[in-house]
């Protein structure tokens, strides 16, 4: 059997044809730029399979056009989904509220629930709900599967998920600490029992989220007990427009000082904070050729970074008592050891070390960056969360 995975966005959709058993990918792609106009430049639709890659150049109208195309681009490489083995259409759903914290079978009615929950997400679930409604308009009697982001924190301690507000307020609207990314730590830290060759119940562990979106978790025995993103994505660690953890106060001075309106803070905080904020830009990689060229900006940008991370990992050290393992994953957590070495320098004592000649490898698989012998295993983890999704979705229809 394999399940169509689908990630939709405000103006692109990620997806992947898999084999949940095997974990093989047997084709993937992009569709971006979605309602924009288009001119020169990059295809709106990359499609990969077989080793080859389908392009379509062109406008795309909405949703629903693109995953026509993405459909006609499938038949193109020899993969017509009319055809496949298709058991499930897994989607990845942002925010579930209390509503929804397992994988669950798409009705209507779960649709409308997910569309409701949009004032707690409204830079997602819309885009989630798109994409979902496209999908079954293509595929109507294939399966339909949600899966969401913030079912791994579900079972949150109060204290941990609880904000110190009017009481009354907070259940009234739905305010309280859900997490995110929480479909890549529930993922990681079971493949981290794997690699340790532990069981999943006696292990105590950090998990770094580091991409463009950061967050990270404290999992103590195979349950969450704390995060860093909240109510929204935007709380926690600095990330590569958001500005993570502020002073509230700072939104009312933005307000009364400089004359913004809520949607104006909402733009700033979210897509012209944090890194790009701090140093004009969100990629790690410039980052990081800025920081070599002598840039300020961007040293600062990079230690405000580093700061933080640094002050959560200590957090959850306290929280958790006991710490097995900590791991990094996501695109800069995988892909930059500067990063690694900078936020576990100097911890020695509480048993973590990071050896310099393993953090340099760069490698696509698992591995262990921490010294021989250091009490906590320090770990690199790609994340899958498309898999996650894919094996969710398949064991939830059989």
């Amino acid at each position: 059997m394999k399940v169509l995975v689908i990630n939709s966005g405000s103006s692109s959709i990620k997806y992947q044809l898999l084999e949940p058993d095997t974990a093989t990918v047997v084709a993937s792609g992009v569709v971006q730029r979605i309602g924009e106009s288009v001119g020169d430049g990059a295809p709106t639709i990359e499609h990969s399979c077989d080793g080859r890659t389908f392009e379509h150049d062109g406008p795309i109208a909405d949703h629903a056009a693109g995953l026509r195309l993405v459909f006609e681009l499938f038949t193109e490489s020899g993969h017509d989904l009319a055809a496949e083995d298709l058991g499930a259409v897994g989607h990845r759903v942002v925010h579930g509220g209390e509503v929804f914290y397992e994988p669950t079978l798409v009705t209507d009615e779960v649709v409308r629930a997910i569309a409701d929950l949009s004032t707690l997400a409204p830079l997602h679930n819309p885009a989630n709900v798109t994409g979902i409604e496209s999908a079954r308009a293509l595929l109507p009697d294939v399966p339909q599967v949600a899966v969401f982001d913030t079912a791994f924190f579900h079972q949150l301690p109060a204290a941990a998920k609880t904000y110190a507000i009017d009481a009354k307020t907070a259940a009234a609207h739905g305010i309280r600490k859900y997490g995110f990314h929480g479909t890549s730590h529930d993922y990681v830290s079971h493949r981290v029992a794997e690699f340790l060759g532990r069981d999943y119940a006696d292990i105590n562990q950090i998990v770094l989220h580091l991409g463009n979106g950061a967050s990270a978790s404290a999992v103590r025995g195979g349950r969450a007990v704390d995060t860093t993103m909240g109510l929204t994505p935007l709380e926690g660690l600095v990330m590569g427009t958001r500005s993570g953890d502020l002073d509230p106060g700072i939104i009312f001075h933005l307000i009364r000082a400089a004359g913004m309106d809520v949607g104006q803070v909402d733009d700033l905080l979210n897509r012209d904070s944090g890194l790009k904020g701090l140093s004009g830009v969100n990629d790690f990689r410039e980052l990081g050729r800025l920081i070599d060229a002598g840039d300020a900006a961007a040293t600062l940008a990079y230690d405000v970074y580093i700061h933080r991370l640094r002050r959560y990992i200590g957090a959850y050290l306290v929280a958790l008592g006991r710490v097995d393992a900590i791991t990094f994953t996501a695109g800069v957590g995988e892909n930059d050891a500067r990063v690694r070495a900078d936020a576990l320098a100097g911890l020695a004592g509480f048993g973590i070390e990071v050896d310099p000649e393993r953090n340099a490898v760069r490698d696509r698989s698992a591995r262990r960056i921490s010294s021989d012998g250091a009490p906590v295993a320090v770990l690199v983890v790609p994340t899958n969360e498309e898999l996650a999704i894919a094996r969710a979705s398949a064991a939830l229809v059989g």
